[in-house]
């Protein structure tokens, strides 16, 4: 910056330099401006830990009644995001992309973090064990709770992509699975013969 000075009191005059500053040009910002990247690195995972990403889904198959002793399938659906903020007024842009699954079972017992997400079963492959199902040992009403973990990248006024350090935890809303007990009993009566037997609809087992 080159300071000039002239009288207030004339129209147009003539500007000459100033002789406060030396006689020379001043310059405004530091001679060794700071980088911002490494503070941006230090800010950039507590960022990431307050995005609002939208964490897995959870279902349960069968839901939301099971059966004790029988496997439960649970499978998880989750999303890669993309995010912009700004920090330091500087442009940063995040993707979060899911990469583990933790799941709670709601008695006592999890798995993970695992990166499989696990997967639908047809209906009449319902008690099938797969590598996210659970048995349940006790019937009950159980809240089971998926975490997913996010790992990131961002990339600051349009850089190349950096790795965020550490992974993002983010869980779904507790979902609640009812666990029931099933009881088998054999009946030598004939409801056709006899409605009232036991265990036809108009007997008294069948009333109950």
């Amino acid at each position: 910056m080159i300071w000039k000075v002239a009288p207030r009191e004339i129209a147009n005059p003539t500007w000459t330099d100033w002789q406060g500053n030396g006689g020379g040009p001043t310059c405004l910002y530091d001679k060794n401006p700071e980088d911002l990247l490494p503070r941006i690195a230090a800010l950039i995972q507590r960022a990431f830990d307050r995005l609002p990403v939208v964490p897995g889904t959870l279902t349960a198959q069968p839901s939301p009644h099971t059966l004790r002793g029988a496997e439960t399938n649970f499978y998880a659906k989750a999303a890669e995001q993309p995010f912009d903020i700004t920090i330091l007024a500087q442009k940063i842009h995040i993707i979060a992309k899911p990469v583990q699954y933790r799941w709670d079972y709601g008695d006592g017992t999890s798995l993970g973090p695992t990166t499989t997400m696990g997967g639908p079963l047809p209906q009449d492959r319902w008690g099938e064990k797969t590598r996210t199902s659970h048995a349940y040992a006790a019937t009950g009403d159980f809240d089971v709770v998926l975490t997913t973990y996010f790992q990131g990248t961002y990339s600051v006024n349009g850089g190349p992509n950096l790795p965020i350090p550490n992974q993002g935890q983010f869980s779904s809303p507790p979902q609640t699975v009812s666990v029931w007990r099933s009881v088998t009993r054999n009946y030598a009566d004939d409801c056709n013969t006899n409605p009232q037997g036991e265990g036809c609809p108009g007997g008294a087992q069948g009333n109950r």
